[in-house]
Order: structure tokens, then sequence, then C-alpha cells
């Protein structure tokens, strides 16, 4: 049997791609490598995972109902929390029942006018394949010589357990201090015998000022609902925040001052969108990196470890700027210790630890917060086939090249969500995966209406977007963090290009607007 649609994934885009395709009629199947929906939400649940934008603003906008049913606890969800609102997504519009969960996903090829998708549970057809796979889903696992060796345990942060280890009174090594590293270090300090973190570049994290709703907090949340949800609709980030109105260059050092430490208070990612030129131009980036700076300085005891966790290679917020609930404090405690690996590289795991240049480090336990082969990764690993027998994998050689983020040349009928050429990961993940899911099923459904059978990105227009992505991130200071995923810096041998579009949620979105709204210039649009 041949669908309407497949779509790949369970998570907010997957589900939502569901629904709408439900909603217009269209035949569906749902495929699902975890045993239930969630996504991302479901396979990291390492201790501490919890989302820095706003849990109010880290949710569905398509439907009322849904947002004045359902009541979050706290101001940054954490994982149990977000997970269990979208079980209660799924239950509540029947999404299950288009499922084949336990399902991997492990080729897809363009033949006759469909897709045919290869999964653990054989062949699957559709004439549309829409990639809810997610822009972080892929887990880096990095080749160190002598892992096999270590007789402890093992364990990653985006593949944790899904009963959680007993780890109290563990001699305990984190490697990697990205987010999920800054997260769950303090929590498993509290359980630790002693802890050593093994940090290659540190990141800039801003302390998350989490607390729970109170009934005044749900009421008021009430009542902004419809404005909260008008100004996040074009706004940069897809959330109603923005940033100061007048830039860091313009204002006077005591209003400069009074305005960092609102933006520290407020925590989180929003402190590196304090000032509008505060990613575009240094010397208003070194104003914030410098107060953020004399901040951890504050917080960190020993002046020779606090240099260790500043960073020294990229502006503040040029890597994904992090969130933290104790994070710094932790290395004031005697037993706990900070590994710096430009200094003193791993040269090996060892049967009981970990042997650097300089030292070997005792470990009953390991933990790999080493991240994600990021915006590309799972769909290259996927590496669907167009009808000319292009892989994915060979088109994304030099770098993706997209059509708005969505689509892709020589790949007709598939869409991606969340993905490069997006914004993706610099904007609201939610709001953004419902405005590329509503295009693609809108266009999907023009298709249909006008006897078209297959719709594809002409070649030209493909890289005129690819140089326009381009161009954006020409105009900030994101290009100076060479270390940065966004680069794809942390995957050896992958080409370095700047992923995301860094133009703003708004303006892509307009984009989106003016193309369907100009009957998709740019496409090939073919009856057969």
């Amino acid at each position: 049997m041949t669908v309407d649609a497949i779509v790949i994934g369970a998570g907010f885009a997957g589900l939502y791609a569901v629904h709408r395709c439900v909603s217009e009629g269209l035949t569906v199947l749902g495929i699902e490598a975890a045993p239930s929906v969630g996504g991302t939400w479901d396979w990291n649940r390492y201790p501490g995972a919890r989302c820095d934008v706003e849990s109010v603003d880290y949710s569905y906008s398509f439907d009322e109902d849904l947002q004045s049913n359902w009541t979050w606890t706290e101001r940054f969800a954490g994982q149990p929390e977000i997970l269990a609102y979208l079980d209660h997504v799924a239950d509540r519009f029947d999404l299950r029942r288009h499922y084949e969960f336990d399902t991997e996903v492990v080729g897809a090829r363009f033949d006759v006018g469909e897709w045919v998708v290869q999964t653990s549970a054989g062949e699957r057809r559709g004439r549309y394949l829409l990639c809810a796979t997610g822009c972080l889903s892929t887990l880096n696992r990095p080749a160190i010589a002598g892992l096999t060796d270590f007789a402890g345990q093992v364990y990653y942060t985006a593949a944790w357990p899904r009963e959680d280890p007993d780890l109290r009174g563990k001699k305990i090594g984190v490697i990697g201090t990205g987010s999920s590293g800054i997260q769950v270090v303090p929590i498993l300090a509290a359980q630790a015998e002693s802890l050593v973190v093994f940090q290659r570049s540190p990141n800039y994290t801003v302390p998350m000022p989490n607390h729970p709703w109170s009934e005044d907090d749900l009421q008021r949340i009430r009542q902004e609902y419809p404005d909260r949800r008008t100004r996040s609709a074009y706004a940069p980030a897809g959330t109603p925040h923005g940033t100061y109105h007048k830039s860091a260059l313009e204002t006077e050092p005591e209003e400069r001052e009074e305005a960092l430490w609102r933006r520290w208070r407020d925590g989180g990612v929003l402190f590196s969108k304090t000032f509008p030129d505060q990613t575009s131009v240094l010397a208003a980036n070194d104003i914030a990196r410098q107060f953020a700076e004399d901040r951890i300085r504050d917080i960190v005891i020993d002046p020779e470890v606090a240099d260790d966790l500043i960073p020294t290679d990229h502006p503040i917020g040029t890597k994904r700027i992090c969130t933290d609930a104790g994070y710094y404090d932790t290395f004031n405690r005697d037993t706990f210790r900070l590994v710096n690996l430009r200094r003193e590289p791993i040269e090996a795991i060892t049967t009981n630890g970990v042997r650097t240049a300089s030292a070997s480090y005792a470990c009953d336990v390991l933990v790999f917060a080493t991240g994600f082969d990021a915006l590309t990764g799972a769909m290259t690993r996927i590496d669907p086939v167009g009808p000319g027998g292009d892989r994915l994998s060979e088109i994304w050689a030099d770098g993706p090249v997209t059509f708005l983020g969505v689509m892709a040349p020589r790949l007709p009928n598939l869409f991606s969500f969340s993905g490069p050429g997006s914004p993706s990961v610099l904007a609201n993940m939610v709001l953004h995966a419902e405005v590329q899911v509503d295009w693609a099923v809108d266009l999907m459904v023009a298709a249909r209406h006008r006897g078209i059978t297959e719709v594809e990105p002409r070649r030209d227009a493909a890289r005129a977007w690819t140089d326009h992505v381009a161009e954006a991130a020409e105009r900030t200071l994101f290009l100076k963090a060479q270390s940065s995923w966004y680069l794809g810096a942390n995957i050896d041998g992958k080409k370095r290009v700047f992923m995301p579009y860094a133009g703003g949620f708004g303006n892509y979105r307009k984009y989106l607007d003016d193309a369907a709204l100009m009957g998709y210039p740019g496409l090939v649009l073919t009856a057969r």
C-alpha cells in the first residue's frame, strides 16, 4: 500500500506533521525508532535535561484548546514534563495509531513517483517523504583509543538509559562541556564520590533562574497568551523577547551594566540577545563577554580554574550559549576537578580510567557528553536517493544545499524540518516546526488540487538560497567560532559550513510566506 505521506520521527515536528496530514485528509504513516513519541525528549533522558526556552513558548501554538488544557509547572520545563506534554498531544489528537514504533529507517529511494523507504520492518511506500528527524539526534561517539578496554560503566547523555543508573559514591568522569555536559555535571556532582570534567573547549553558560509557576503566574500567562503568540510569530528568535532598545555602543556604561544585569538575572540564552548589535559587532560583543567573564570569576574561587572555564576561542553567543543550575559552583568543591584537554589531551581510555598527556584519572563511570552530528547527520545517515541516482550525501558533500531550508535539489517530494538552511537551533524549535510543516503540507495539498505529482526545487534556486544563508552568516560574528557545531567542527571530516540561517526567524518565515503566495517560484511542478 502506498500512502500519501511518510513521516519519519515522532518529536514536535513529526507529531505535528502527522496531525496536519490527517487534518487535510491525506493518508499518512509515521515511523519512529523509539518505542513511543517524544523525539529528542525521549532519547535525552540524562539527569538535568531541560529546555532553555520558557515552557509557555516551547509548546504548540496551533490549537488554543491545547494551550488552555495544559498547565506547565515551571518556567523552564525539564525533560520528563516535556515528554509528558508530547504524550498528551499524541493522545489528544489520536496520533499513535498512525505510527510504527521501534522501527528504524535505514534508507530511502525515489522510484516512479513515490518514495520507497527501507526500514528495519521492511519497505514502506509513500508519495511524499517528510523527514522530522531532528537537528540534534544523531549521536556523536568519538573514537578514543582504549574505550573498549574500560572496565567500568559507559553512558552517553544523548542515549541515556530509560532507568537511571545508580551512580552514588562512584568516581565519575564526564567528557564534554557542551549543553548536556553543563546540565548533567551539577546533578552527578551531588551523587559522586569524585568527579573529573574533561574539557576541550569551554562554553559560556548563564545560570537559569528556574522556578515553579504560581497561580498568579499562570493566570497572567493565560491572559497574555494571545499577545505572546502574536509577538513571537515573526520575531527574530520565535519568542516574545526582544533586545534592548539601543545598541551596546550607544549606551552609557551604567545603562549598559543595568541592561546586562537584567538579562543575566533573566537567565539562559536570552543573555546573548541583550543588545541588537551583540552578535554582529565585535566591540559590542566584547562588552557582554567581559560582563559574563566577570560573573564567572565572581562564582569560581580558584582564579586558575576560572581561567580554564572562560572561553578564549569565540565571541560570546557565537557558539550555543548554555544554561545551567550550579555548574560553575561545582568547581569550588575539593573532590571535583577540571582537566583542560588543550593542555593535556586524552591519550587513551584505560581499564580503570582516563590517561592524558600529563596524568591518569581513576574512574568507575564515564559519561560522554559529546553531542551530535548536528543539523545534517540524521538525514545523511538515511541518505535518500533521488530518481537520477543522486544521494543526499553526494549532493551535500561540499556543505548542505537547500531550497528555503526545507527541500533539496534532485530529491523530489522530500521535505526536511529544522535542518540546515533554516533558522533551526537559532529559534524556538516548536514554532519553527509548525511553520515549516505548514508550508510543506500546504504545498502538498496545492499540488493535489492541481494534479501535480512531483515537486522539486530547481538547482539554481537551491544554490541562490544557500548563498543567501552564507551571506547572512557573514554579516554576523558566528563565523569567528571555528570550533562550533554550527559549522560541523565537532565531526571529523565534515565540511566546515555555517549551517543555520542567521537572518532571523521572522525574516525566514516571510520568505516561506512569499514563496507560497507567488505560486512556489523556484520549484519544478510536474504532472505525470
